[in-house]
């Protein structure tokens, strides 16, 4: 969420205090050969080829990148600075303003299906070509805290069931039979809706696990700095989370976000062939 052009004093319901909870993991030192690494990051449409941000994700070296946030000037500067790390891009959904996104990748691309419009921002289910497989990303930009009219303190409470429409929507389109990724700017926490929801359904949310105190998007006002953690990398019991980390890079209201993710067996095998579903699969839709 960038709230450049919404700035309003309801913007204070957005404070979001940081937890006590402890990590209930550390990161894996030497991470596995056969690893794949995944960002996602919230650009700001605002400030398109800002160096920090391009810096910030092309020092990350992460293998899959998946942006929000990313209008024509934005696709402009990373395709210009970016290709050589990233020679895989697809652009969808700009529309001149804040809804576009992106994914760069190191290697093919197999397909990117830009799915039905729920509300404000564009979703695209992806699949990729990786060391480790097949892998399906589903890459998200949910509803803001606020309405059509302006009023966050209305949108705090009314836009939650939004977010959860929204994912539901979107994951319908997933295909069950593969390693799967969820990955955006979900603009909820870790307890919101739309993570719920997909918690229920078999994903794990990776942050919490390594840095459960870490927020992902701040915004000064005064003398205060609100933060809240809204962006996420959720991910199905076919892959084994190895570490994830909030990097303190860019010029953007957001953070980058990445996860590392190996390869974990006996999950999807156990899907029939037809497609229907069992009690083994990795998550359900």
């Amino acid at each position: 969420m960038t709230l450049r052009s919404f700035a309003t004093p309801m913007i204070l319901v957005l404070g979001v205090a940081a937890g006590c909870a402890k990590p209930t993991r550390l990161p894996a030192r030497p991470l596995p050969s056969d690893s794949v690494s995944i960002m996602t990051y919230n650009v700001d449409f605002s400030d398109p080829g800002d160096p920090e941000t391009l810096r910030a994700i092309e020092e990350s070296k992460v293998d899959l990148v998946f942006l929000q946030e990313v209008n024509r000037p934005w696709q402009d500067s990373l395709q210009s600075h970016l290709i050589a790390a990233y020679p895989h891009q697809v652009y969808y959904g700009d529309d001149g303003y804040a809804a576009g996104a992106a994914i760069l990748s190191r290697w093919s691309i197999e397909s990117v299906e830009e799915l039905p419009r729920v509300d404000w921002f564009p979703a695209a289910r992806a699949v990729l070509e990786t060391p480790i497989g097949p892998l399906q990303v589903l890459n998200v930009h949910l509803r803001p805290p606020r309405t059509i009219g302006g009023s966050y303190l209305v949108g705090h409470f009314s836009t939650p069931t939004v977010r959860e429409d929204e994912i539901r929507s979107y994951a319908t389109a997933l295909d069950t039979k593969l390693c799967t990724i969820v990955v955006g700017d979900f603009n909820e926490g870790d307890h919101g809706r739309a993570v719920r929801w997909l918690e229920a359904l078999g994903f794990r949310n990776a942050l919490p696990q390594f840095e459960p105190r870490a927020n992902t998007w701040r915004w000064p006002i005064g003398f205060i700095t609100l933060k809240a953690s809204y962006d996420h990398i959720l991910y199905d019991q076919a892959l084994e989370l190895q570490s994830a980390e909030v990097r303190n890079g860019g010029r953007s209201d957001h953070l980058p976000v990445i996860g590392v993710f190996t390869p974990r067996t006996g999950c999807h095998e156990a899907v029939p062939n037809d497609g229907s579903q069992t009690d083994s699969a990795c998550f359900k839709v």
